[in-house]
């Protein structure tokens, strides 16, 4: 139900434009096309512009016009759902794509030393 207000009241000025992070994690799939339905009538009734993130490809392929795949903080690559879709084969999904531009497993060991290095370069610059 939080996450329901949330949305509406974001939608609730019909902003020019609209940041969205994440719209339909928790939400059960009835809320989910419902706010999908909502985010369409945005676009194209009152010319909103939507930049959403989302780790949900049916709902990039579904509702955006260009899709962006990051890596690792970079934009890895960035075309239009069928352009991505065509550059692996005929039934090819978002899924696929993201998997091949990212691949498929987790870089195991990983060190942190740069979140720590961000996050005081935060604090001293205030």
């Amino acid at each position: 139900m939080i996450r329901r207000l949330e949305i509406a009241q974001a939608l609730l000025h019909m902003p020019k434009v609209l940041f969205l992070d994440e719209p339909t994690v928790g939400l059960d799939p009835s809320a989910r096309q419902l706010l999908w339905h909502r985010i369409q009538v945005l676009q194209k009734q009152y010319g909103t512009t939507i930049l959403m993130t989302t780790h949900d490809m049916e709902e990039a392929d579904v509702l955006c016009d260009i899709v962006a795949f990051m890596h690792h903080g970079h934009i890895i690559r960035m075309d239009t759902p069928s352009k991505l879709k065509e550059t692996i084969g005929h039934h090819a999904t978002l899924n696929d794509v993201f998997m091949q531009c990212a691949g498929t497993t987790i870089t195991e060991g990983d060190s942190y030393t740069h979140v720590k290095q961000t996050r005081h370069a935060i604090t001293h610059r205030g």
